[in-house]
């Protein structure tokens, strides 16, 4: 066309009589406008026919249109846990609706930090999607230090500064514990995750609390530390057998753990619910396939990785003053193992 008079974002902008930062929001998929704005620039980008230019785009603003979900584990972790599917799913359907490429990026040792390192110092992504967060681990630092716009699944602690999406985890384990006694049970015990992790930490926060709501005070002999896998969670069930013979429920901080429990309750001649109850963590597919079919605390895993997609792109497009850190709810799922 002679003169390139293709609309742009100005075009477009005046056209539906709002600013183009507010079209940016709108083609990006920010939350931050209001109904009324975004009806006006659909409108006018139907009627315009404007197609967003993705490359000039990231020219002008020097952005690559893509961003990294790291996940600091092996692969046999990423494999087995079906909290990583989960939520990879979560963000890959929010990033969908968007012009937004996803890179994974497995950091397991030095080497894959400093390829991290070099992608982020060289702006190959717009931002990061942190996953596993350990308590002493300095890659959120790293990233915030360098300006890089993240969001994490999870907090590394209660003073958190950046931007998390979250389950209620000490809300929901003091539930499965409430669950528990209300069951008669009264010598509950608990394999934790891994106590570096907020994650662990508040699971274990919890399984107290519901004691202390119940005026009882929690058995600390009952607890067995975890790490969310299944071999830990075979490991911490056999220990607690040996040391608690007449423990009569137990409440596994994942349903990996759980379903770990189950095995070795069962190679031990113990039936579950009879003897011991067995509550879970997450009501992953694994949940509905265990004998019994295992009791756990749902938590929307999917909707915690769209959640955590959403917030990075307004926080890539809005800067540090778009952080957010939100805290979705989890809800008990009663079956047959209690």
């Amino acid at each position: 066309m002679p003169g390139d008079r293709r609309p742009t974002i100005k075009t477009v902008a005046a056209r539906a009589g709002v600013g183009r930062t507010t079209v940016s929001r709108v083609i990006n998929g920010s939350d931050l406008v209001s109904a009324d704005a975004r009806v006006r620039v659909l409108a006018a980008i139907k009627e315009l026919n404007y197609v967003p230019n993705s490359v000039a785009r990231g020219l002008v603003t020097n952005r690559t249109n893509a961003v990294a979900l790291v996940i600091p584990e092996s692969e046999s972790r990423l494999g087995s846990e079906p909290f990583f599917a989960a939520l990879i799913r979560g963000v890959s359907g929010a990033l969908a609706e968007t012009r937004t490429q996803l890179q994974l990026m497995l950091v397991r040792d030095k080497a894959e930090r400093d390829q991290l390192t070099e992608s982020v110092a060289t702006r190959r992504v717009d931002g990061v999607l942190l996953v596993s967060v350990h308590a002493h681990d300095q890659l959120p630092s790293m990233l915030d230090d360098m300006g890089l716009p993240t969001v994490l699944a999870g907090r590394r602690d209660d003073q958190e500064h950046l931007s998390y999406v979250d389950s209620d985890n000490a809300g929901g384990a003091a539930e499965a514990v409430r669950h528990l006694l209300h069951r008669g049970r009264r010598r509950i015990a608990t394999i934790t995750g891994a106590l570096d992790m907020d994650v662990g930490r508040s699971r274990l926060a919890g399984w107290r609390a519901g004691h202390e709501e119940a005026g009882l005070t929690a058995d600390e002999s009952l607890i067995e530390a975890g790490d969310f896998t299944e071999e830990g969670g075979r490991k911490a069930m056999r220990s607690l057998l040996e040391r608690a013979p007449d423990l009569d429920a137990v409440f596994a901080a994942s349903d990996l753990m759980a379903v770990a429990a189950l095995a070795e309750l069962r190679s031990q001649g113990r039936r579950t619910p009879d003897d011991v109850a067995v509550v879970g963590f997450e009501d992953s597919t694994l949940a509905r396939h265990t004998n019994p079919p295992l009791t756990t605390v749902r938590q929307p895993v999917e909707e915690l990785g769209r959640t955590m997609a959403r917030i990075l792109l307004t926080q890539i497009a809005e800067g540090a003053e778009a952080r957010q850190q939100v805290t979705l709810p989890t809800e008990l799922v009663v079956r047959e193992s209690s």
